[in-house]
């Protein structure tokens, strides 16, 4: 072997060294990107939710110690429409479950949650006021109100607080704009799903 052949062996030899050295530093760093990624947009959720329930105390006197002697809630910050003729609405939440300090990601998807035109933002709850609901909703694949459970919506009695009779319910929804809580929207028919 001359030395121009060995010479062109080794260069090539150095340059597929270096390529697969980049490529493995590139897939490190792209990974690690991602994993700091995910952590602030973790945190920039939990901040969103943390702001959705207390709007929700503050809008509905009484529902916080709801979801205080609750099994578990369910919250959607944002809950974003498309338009008004094809309602469809998608967000993304976190399921906080009395005695676990880790709170798991769920999405929904719905046909329609009487959202007005422009995309407008909704925080959509749900509290599961029995253990037996909230097992069923965690057991399920894929749970659809209406379908696979009904949650009745909460109501302010006349004095202005939480209606004593919505914690008899399995499961109870708010629903919350920008202005307070909006009453008398149905959830039936929103999809809730484990997120991936």
């Amino acid at each position: 072997m001359n030395k121009t052949t060995a010479f062109t062996r080794l260069a090539a030899a150095a340059m597929l060294a270096a390529g697969a050295a980049a490529f493995t530093t590139g897939c490190t760093t792209t990974g690690l990107y991602d994993n700091a990624n995910q952590k602030v947009q973790q945190e920039s959720l939990q901040a969103q939710v943390n702001e959705a329930l207390s709007r929700l105390y503050r809008a509905a006197p009484g529902s916080e110690a709801l979801v205080a002697r609750s099994a578990g809630a369910l919250v959607f910050p944002q809950v974003v429409g498309g338009s008004l003729i094809v309602g469809v609405e998608h967000g993304r939440g976190l399921l906080y479950v009395a005695g676990n300090t880790q709170p798991q990601e769920y999405t929904i998807n719905a046909g329609s949650l009487g959202f007005q035109a422009g995309g407008q933002a909704k925080s959509v709850i749900y509290v599961f006021n029995s253990p037996e609901a909230l097992e069923m909703f965690r057991r399920s694949n894929g749970w659809t109100i209406g379908i696979d459970a009904t949650a009745a919506i909460g109501h302010l009695g006349a004095n202005g607080m939480v209606d004593s009779r919505t914690s008899e319910q399995p499961v109870t929804s708010f629903v919350l704009t920008n202005v307070g809580l909006e009453a008398g929207v149905s959830v039936q028919g929103a999809k809730v799903s484990r997120a991936r």
